[in-house]
């Protein structure tokens, strides 16, 4: 009884999942926030996340989808554990540990959700340049901070950016991709035999794209096995 008695006068802690939610629009990586409905920081722009429901979550893999879904309406093609973010400071409500996922979902599929190019406009969900972020609660500037880190440096060496794509691209405009999330020029002769090493990509049958300035280029799409799957690249695009 004594020892039943010592342990159920030891505090709660808070769990707790948050999302940090990159996509690129315009040539830069933005990242999903939403509006706080309740204290603390009610009416604060922050990362969606929420309480790991342990009656009905498998994991907090199961945890951070459900987020997504109930704070932005949304299902991530690619959603990966990214760091356990933990104390007492962190959050008001006192000692807590939240476990950060990293989502990468492209624009188009955002837009569909959100109302199109309006998604700034919305009242309770935004998007917002990664680069220019405003002061963010709790401790969700430090997650914001690791999610750009750990995307950069798997792009390094991965097919990544390949989850910030459409469904049909050309390889230019993969090219691009690769070089604002590197935030660095990429060799497009190395860039396209990487590619081609890979063999993550098939030609869209006669799918071709471009301007009056531009000849036609080929659209491309992931092949299937890629499409649920991080594949590995070689180092050095």
């Amino acid at each position: 009884m004594a020892e039943n008695s010592r342990h159920s006068s030891h505090p709660s802690i808070v769990c707790t999942v948050d999302v940090v939610l990159l996509t690129l629009r315009e040539s830069r990586l933005e990242v999903l926030l939403v509006q706080r409905d309740k204290p603390p920081f009610e009416g604060a722009w922050a990362l969606p996340g929420g309480f790991v429901h342990a009656q009905e979550d498998a994991d907090t893999t199961a945890s951070a989808m459900r987020v997504l879904k109930e704070k932005a309406g949304l299902e991530s093609p690619y959603l990966e554990q990214l760091a356990t973010f933990s104390g007492l400071a962190r959050d008001p409500r006192g000692w807590s540990i939240a476990v950060v996922y990293c989502a990468l979902v492209p624009f188009e599929a955002l837009a569909k959700v959100l109302g199109g190019d309006s998604v700034n406009a919305t009242n309770t969900v935004r998007l917002q340049d990664a680069a220019s972020l405003s002061r963010l609660p709790f401790d969700h500037d430090a997650m914001v901070a690791a999610a750009l880190a750990r995307v950069r440096s798997k792009s390094q060496y991965s097919s990544l950016p390949v989850h910030l794509c459409g469904a049909e691209f050309t390889l230019p405009q993969l090219q691009q991709i690769y070089e604002v999330v590197l935030g660095e020029p990429v060799n497009k002769v190395s860039f396209r035999r990487k590619m081609e090493e890979l063999d993550m990509l098939e030609p869209v049958p006669g799918a071709m794209r471009g301007g009056a300035a531009h000849r036609p280029a080929q659209l491309y799409r992931v092949r299937e096995p890629f499409r649920s799957s991080l594949s590995l690249l070689a180092r050095g695009l």
